[in-house]
């Protein structure tokens, strides 16, 4: 029987209303190398079927530590019952070989002589919920801590960034045992910051089947991706701020970068809604985030936001990359040199004349380094009205898109809009001929776009959109840590992760 004084950094959440799948998806986590494990019997449909699972289970794994939680729907879980025959599920739970039990503060507070007897046999962890928002948690804590247990788990749901901050303070001061999340793709940083900032453990998805709860990942890419475990409470945060950001590939390049180079570091992706910058910031502060990238909807209104901006960024109006020095939010945008380095190796940009799709922040940047390099830039976009501002702002030229026909022709097209992007892999900006030999797709999720294939399948010479990527993200790891990047590790965890999301 393991002890309950010491409990793994991670616990692998089981909800399945099937007993022989609990039982089966418990024994796949085990083969995997995990060692703690919970199981919620709210979700069968009998709760007392899974005590004969926990035996059968404990049996062949006596080493496993094992959370027992019996969630009662009053609390968003699934139990039907009683207080009463709620904790006598537990209490059978904990005859059954579980190692510990987690109580919803309702409850602890409705049977506290009875969560105490449960407490002489087992460690009880006291539970609260907020499925609408992150209210004020000090006031929270107080009122969970005057049931006596063994650790205290605060979940609330981050509808903003800045609720991320609330949680990650209170693990800060902790002076209690402490399990601390927000819910939702929001509050994904606190899965991952809580453990080292002293908490307990945090909790993780199976890895052949959905979590608990929102925001949940399994517990492998927590480990290799996150190296959760790893980094302490002093490392450096930085991060992707986005809408979506689900996608993003920049936290595998990175987090790889940073192990290749031992450095005390973390990268997150933060999902950031259009309206929600300033308040980003607060939480940026709060933390403190050292740094971080920027990509859509935010590369142009991220600069109100910022003290000090690299002239050519200014200039560009985009910024890509963010970073903290002496106490002022600095901007530069590395996807500028991204655009001209790999677009130079087939065009001899002086004086050639270059096609940009689109208007939005990429595409200004890209047009910005073209004309810096002496080429003549065409604008072509979506937006009519945008595509002229871009095209005035930068000195080039603007076009409708049906003024391209079998007569226009450029040395080289940069293609700069979401078209194409995973998961609407058929889309593609130019519907007829492509007005180019040279093509330049700054899509690098799918690895070959429609672009890029429509282009090869014509002859035509190609840059994806990954050869960019590279560039601007190496460009950012040197800002932020001022040594040479690890060129060829973030390229190959580039590739696995794009490998990864066509699975």
């Amino acid at each position: 029987m393991p002890s309950r004084t010491a409990l793994p950094r991670v616990c692998i959440a089981l909800g399945f209303a099937d007993p022989r799948k609990l039982l089966s998806h418990a024994k796949r986590e085990v083969e995997a190398g995990e060692t703690f494990l919970e199981f919620r019997l709210d979700y069968l449909e009998t709760p007392r079927q899974g005590l004969a699972v926990i035996k059968e289970f404990l049996a062949a794994n006596p080493d496993v530590f094992l959370l027992a939680t019996c969630r009662r729907h009053q609390n968003h879980g699934r139990f039907n019952g009683s207080i009463d025959e709620q904790l006598a599920i537990l209490d059978a739970a904990v005859d059954a070989g579980a190692i510990a039990i987690d109580i919803e503060i309702e409850t602890a507070e409705s049977a506290k002589e009875k969560v105490a007897a449960l407490r002489s046999k087992v460690t009880v962890i006291i539970s609260y919920h907020n499925y609408d928002g992150t209210p004020a948690v000090e006031p929270v804590l107080r009122r969970m801590t005057k049931i006596p247990a063994d650790g205290y788990k605060l979940v609330t749901t981050a509808r903003k960034p800045s609720d991320n901050a609330k949680v990650l303070d209170l693990a800060k001061g902790a002076k209690v045992p402490l399990i601390l999340l927000a819910m939702s793709e929001v509050g994904f940083p606190t899965r991952v910051l809580t453990p080292a900032y002293g908490c307990l453990f945090t909790y993780a998805s199976p890895q052949a089947a959905e979590g608990t709860a929102t925001g949940q990942i399994n517990a492998r890419t927590l480990r290799s991706l996150y190296r959760f475990d790893k980094f302490t409470k002093s490392a450096k945060v930085f991060g992707v701020v986005a809408d979506p950001v689900r996608q993003s590939i920049s936290p595998p390049v990175h987090n790889r970068a940073f192990q290749s180079k031992r450095l005390d570091a973390i990268y997150l992706p933060f999902l950031v809604a259009p309206t929600q910058l300033k308040d980003f910031f607060h939480f940026a502060e709060t933390m403190p985030i050292a740094g971080f990238s920027v990509t859509i909807p935010h590369k142009q209104k991220i600069i109100r936001y910022l003290d000090i901006i690299d002239p050519l960024a200014k200039r560009i109006g985009a910024v890509n990359t963010v970073w903290r020095k002496g106490g002022k939010w600095r901007g530069a945008n590395t996807d500028a040199a991204a655009v001209v380095k790999p677009l130079a190796k087939h065009v001899r940009l002086a004086k050639s004349k270059v096609l940009v799709a689109g208007n939005g922040g990429a595409a200004r940047g890209a047009a910005f380094a073209l004309m810096d390099a002496g080429a003549k830039v065409t604008i072509v976009g979506r937006n009519p009205d945008r595509a002229r501002a871009l095209a005035k702002a930068c000195g080039g030229e603007s076009l409708l898109r049906e003024q391209l026909t079998k007569d226009t022709r450029f040395d080289a097209v940069v293609h700069a809009t979401p078209l194409g992007m995973y998961p609407k892999v058929d889309d593609c900006f130019f519907d007829g001929i492509i007005p180019a030999d040279v093509v330049f797709d700054m899509v690098y999720n799918p690895l070959e776009t429609a672009l890029i294939g429509r282009a090869k399948s014509e002859k035509k010479a190609v840059v994806p959109g990954l050869e960019m990527f590279m560039e601007q993200a190496v460009g950012q790891f040197e800002i932020w840590t001022g040594e040479s990047a690890p060129r060829a590790a973030m390229e190959k965890a580039a590739l696995e992760a794009l490998a990864a999301k066509r699975l």
